[in-house]
């Protein structure tokens, strides 16, 4: 499925869940306004803490904003990841971590960051001096409503901060509150590779503990 939805309510809520991978080849086809505004009508349904949606959402369209942002992505995936390239690719199928596949997927949208038509940045008021780690509860719920409404309309997106490191260089090309922080940058887009498909996962089974820690429990049925 590569077209925008036309019907984006008759997408199942579990199946939405289960099939929301990172998409990160993009079209460079711009998404149509009330398209946006859905989406991030969704978002802002997400949870806040104490409802006090302390939340804003920056849309980008601008290519000179882009340009400048997609340059320090760069710089931070050639540091984190570009330079073991030759390690990551060459590691077997099964290996855990970034597969060859998501290696060149995020290669790609690093490559091309600047080339997807919408980004979308969640900020978070009052974050820009906190050191309290679960700050990000008051908001990335919202940012997967998002990325739900976002697959409802048959968009591709992604989450990502490789950005980070220029926060007030960021805030001032943004022209953000001093108080505000940039939680993370989703670049949204028609996807033209790939397929709405399960992320793979390791089985839920081994990663669910009942009651305590190491408590296991048989999953019936299956």
């Amino acid at each position: 499925m590569s077209d925008l939805t036309t019907d984006p309510d008759a997408l199942p809520v579990l199946e939405a869940l289960h099939t929301t991978p990172a998409r990160r080849y993009l079209s460079t086809d711009p998404v149509p306004d009330e398209v946006v505004w859905s989406m991030l009508d969704a978002a802002v349904r997400g949870p806040s803490g104490g409802n006090s949606q302390g939340w804003g959402w920056v849309v980008v369209t601008d290519p000179d904003v882009k340009k400048r942002v997609a340059g320090w992505y760069r710089e931070n995936w050639n540091a984190v990841y570009g330079s073991r390239r030759a390690e990551i690719l060459a590691q077997p199928p099964g290996t855990p971590g970034l597969s060859r596949n998501g290696f060149l997927g995020a290669e790609h949208l690093a490559e091309h960051l600047e080339d997807a038509p919408l980004w979308i940045f969640p900020v978070l008021r009052g974050a820009a001096g906190a050191t309290d780690p679960m700050i990000g509860a008051s908001i990335y719920g919202a940012v997967q409503n998002l990325c739900l409404a976002a697959r409802a309309h048959g968009l591709g997106t992604s989450l990502t901060t490789l950005y980070r490191g220029h926060e007030d260089e960021l805030r001032e090309l943004l022209g953000l509150p001093d108080d505000a922080l940039t939680m993370a940058l989703v670049p949204i887009g028609r996807p033209v590779r790939g397929r709405w498909a399960q992320p793979r996962r390791r089985p839920v089974e081994e990663v669910v503990h009942w009651d305590r820690w190491g408590a296991t429990r048989p999953r019936e049925g299956r």
